[in-house]
């Protein structure tokens, strides 16, 4: 039987909503602010607030200020090429190292699963949907790669990819070619090729920063 998930921190809690607000823009790079706005803003005391600035700020999203509160930090597009670059090489270790492991099908499952609901959220053309599913799948191919240190360095730069791609998800094409890129890694891990798993993600993720990167500069986007 199944335990159920323990309940979220307060910390957690308020760590998830200022992410949020900064992926949503409405906190914006390079504007600061006190904790005592943010937690009037987010309805809480200020410990659980200072505590959740400390974790995003390790996370790369803000810089925590000594008596001057926060300032949410500012991305140009080569910090962005860089990011990808990390990024491309550790996730591709991750699916490589995944592939390795045998897994069985009912293992793969959540894998699988984020992959189902990208395609239904594509099929309803819910980009927002789509977004979470595809999070979803690769931060699970991440942890079938069993590398805690791959994992924690990966978790702190996808959130800063995260806040482009929110910048973006509505001004991108339909994200198709991506869909089939998931399914392709998700056969290569299944079928135990690891140079093919890590060959297709590394192209999936080059491509999606091609694009990323091509909207940024098509629409002046120079600083995130």
């Amino acid at each position: 039987m199944l335990e159920a998930p323990k309940p979220k921190t307060i910390t957690t809690q308020a760590m998830e909503q200022i992410r949020q607000l900064i992926f949503d823009g409405e906190l914006a790079a390079g504007s600061d602010h006190l904790e005592s706005e943010l937690a009037d803003r987010l309805g809480m005391s200020r410990t659980p607030v200072r505590e959740a600035t400390l974790m995003l700020a390790q996370q790369g999203l803000l810089e925590v200020r000594p008596r001057k509160g926060v300032r949410i930090s500012s991305l140009s597009l080569t910090d962005m090429e860089e990011i990808y670059a990390v990024l491309t090489e550790l996730e591709s270790l991750a699916a490589e190292q995944a592939a390795e492991k045998d897994y069985s099908e009912d293992a793969l499952g959540a894998l699988k699963q984020s992959i189902e609901a990208m395609e239904t959220a594509l099929e309803k053309q819910d980009r927002e949907a789509w977004a979470v599913a595809d999070n979803a799948f690769h931060e699970e191919l991440v942890r079938l790669g069993g590398n805690s240190r791959v994992e924690t360095i990966v978790a702190m730069m996808a959130n800063q990819v995260r806040r482009a791609r929110a910048m973006t998800l509505f001004i991108r094409p339909l994200p198709v070619k991506s869909n089939e890129d998931h399914r392709a890694v998700y056969d290569a891990i299944r079928q135990g090729n690891p140079a093919l798993a890590r060959e297709r993600h590394r192209n999936h993720r080059r491509d999606a920063r091609e694009v990323l990167i091509d909207l940024l500069k098509k629409h002046k986007l120079f600083q995130l």
